[in-house]
């Protein structure tokens, strides 16, 4: 039982799924089929992967590096909690830019602050709609990393098809390093 309703945690799961293997965001359509609300999103649910440091480490000896995410106000302080907000030369939050992934111009304003040009870029993520399709669209190198649902969305125009897909950031390092 989820949420006062008659539906097992792995029947959610299932549906969840196979939205997100559609393409879709899994857990908003299943919850909306199944008459679920969503908790309020927090930070405290967020961690880092064990290759993180590694991989930050070692790309920011020969690269400026740059977040663009679509989350909540904070992210420099999380990021600062976490010990790794040092490695970033450019953060850039929608909620503090009033601009979100996938539109273009969250991506153009990252590169106008880093004073780089697009064939010079490259966008790391998970998503391919949110991540991979813009950056390609506007000349950045991508590469997926296979993480999260993410991993799951199936390919499904010209521009979703990443110049590298990696399992892991230790990958990354090998492809740019």
């Amino acid at each position: 039982m989820i949420d006062g309703k008659k539906i097992s945690y792995e029947e959610f799961y299932v549906a969840m799924l196979s939205y997100y293997k559609e393409g879709e965001n899994g857990i908003a359509i299943a919850a909306k089929k199944f008459n679920l609300s969503l908790p309020e999103w927090k930070s405290e649910y967020e961690f880092l992967y064990s290759d993180t440091a590694f991989c930050l480490e070692r790309l920011c000896k020969k690269y400026r590096l740059g977040i663009i995410a679509n989350q909540n106000s904070g992210t420099k302080a999380r990021l600062r909690a976490f010990g790794i907000d040092k490695y970033f030369d450019i953060i850039l939050s929608s909620a503090e830019e009033g601009l979100a992934k996938p539109d273009p111009e969250i991506f153009l304003l990252a590169l106008r602050r880093a004073k780089c040009s697009p064939e010079h870029a490259v966008m790391i993520g998970d998503r391919l709609d949110n991540d991979i399709a813009p950056a390609a669209m506007l000349g950045m190198v991508t590469v997926r990393i296979l993480r999260g649902f993410g991993k799951f969305a199936p390919i499904s125009s010209e521009y979703e098809k990443p110049d590298y897909t990696v399992n892991d950031l230790y990958e990354i390092c090998s492809i740019l390093l």
